[in-house]
């Protein structure tokens, strides 16, 4: 009898990497598109109180954010304990509060300013008499369209 060789002893076939390229960039598009970024760091705690009564804001384009609470531990060495003020992404005094408020109308367009509303996210350990100025420093700075920051409780009857 005859013996039957395999005239080329072959390994493994390649791996195709002509498609590889392809998954790379679907991937790369779908975190691109995914992904949000996050506008401000907190530098403040900022435990938000709990409501029942709590209706979304449809523009968020038109909201400034102030937050009010105190520092975070990384941040208490270097300015204490008590609660501060947040404007974007640093601590300011009640007279910054003005200027923030004219920054942010200036770079709204022109239709838009009168809907600016101020979002307040206070941490719900901070005493009434910062937030009490704070209303007054919008109040002088003409930012009447004022909301405040809560987490939705179910109602319990």
């Amino acid at each position: 009898m005859a013996k039957f060789e395999r005239k080329g002893k072959k390994g493994m076939p390649a791996i195709s990497t002509a498609s590889l390229p392809d998954i790379v960039f679907m991937l790369l598009f779908f975190f691109m598109v995914s992904t949000t970024m996050r506008d401000t760091e907190l530098l403040v705690r900022n435990r938000i109180p709990s409501a029942t009564e709590i209706v979304k804001i449809e523009k968020k384009s038109l909201v400034s954010y102030i937050f009010i609470g105190t520092p975070t531990s990384k941040y208490q060495k270097l300015y204490g304990t008590e609660p501060r003020i947040q404007l974007n992404d640093s601590f300011k005094s009640l007279d910054a509060i003005r200027d923030f408020i004219s920054s942010e109308r200036d770079a709204m367009n022109e239709y838009d300013r009168a809907f600016l509303t101020v979002s307040l996210k206070i941490d719900e350990d901070t005493r009434m008499g910062v937030v009490t100025d704070v209303k007054q420093e919008l109040r002088k700075a003409s930012a009447l369209k004022i909301s405040y920051a809560a987490k939705r409780v179910e109602k319990i009857e």
